[in-house]
């Protein structure tokens, strides 16, 4: 095959490859079906919307709910989990460091958040992203008196990377509002007061209680 067709066949294929993509992305049987999938998170979504407000204020509701991307990490006792692995709680997943001052101040609001609904329907897991000196965090979380919140990590930081090719990445902290079924409810870019009276109200709507 001669260099001239095998650039042409290259470039088809980055081409279709690319198309494919953007047919997920856009459109598509799988965004469909995720869209489908989270019908009943569309009316939990819209009661969310006039809860935004004070302290939670920054938060984005999310007007067309989708299956959040299955983002992996470890658990305390170091074996792999996803999002998936969540399914049938409520979760708030954050995603903290101890370089990150605004995370660092808002653990103790999401350990008293997960201290008063934390429980079978409702988990706020926090996954630490340092990349160096893995047990720094752990220390750090005992030192403050972080001890409701169960200790999740990702020391590759690679979840970060993939809420951030997803759209729902800007800096940190970064928190997400996932449903029972998997599907995103909202987002927050930044710290909030997670344990004050603005948050629980809209955490208890989303767990419908």
């Amino acid at each position: 095959m001669s260099r001239a067709r095998m650039t042409i066949l290259a470039a088809g294929l980055i081409g279709l490859c690319a198309g494919a993509l953007a047919f997920y992305w856009t459109g598509g049987p799988a965004r469909n079906a995720s869209a489908e999938a989270c019908n009943a998170a569309r009316t939990v979504a819209a009661n969310l919307g006039p809860l935004a407000r004070g302290e939670l204020a920054a938060f984005k509701v999310t007007t067309a709910p989708m299956i959040a991307p299955n983002l992996a990490f470890k658990a305390p006792d170091g074996r792999d989990v996803t999002l998936a692995d969540f399914r049938g709680r409520v979760v708030l997943l954050n995603l903290w460091a101890t370089w990150c001052a605004p995370c660092r101040h808002e653990m103790p609001a999401l350990d008293r958040l997960q201290q008063t609904l934390g429980g079978q329907t409702f988990e706020v897991v926090a996954v630490n992203i340092d990349t160096r000196n893995p047990d720094r965090a752990a220390t750090w979380l005992t030192d403050n008196g972080i001890r409701h919140m169960a200790h999740y990590a990702d020391h590759s930081a690679r979840i970060f990377q993939d809420l951030k090719a997803a759209g729902r990445a800007f800096g940190m902290p970064t928190t997400l509002l996932i449903d029972a079924n998997g599907c995103e409810l909202g987002f927050l870019a930044g710290p909030a007061e997670w344990a004050s009276e603005d948050a629980l109200r809209l955490i208890r709507t989303a767990l419908g209680t």
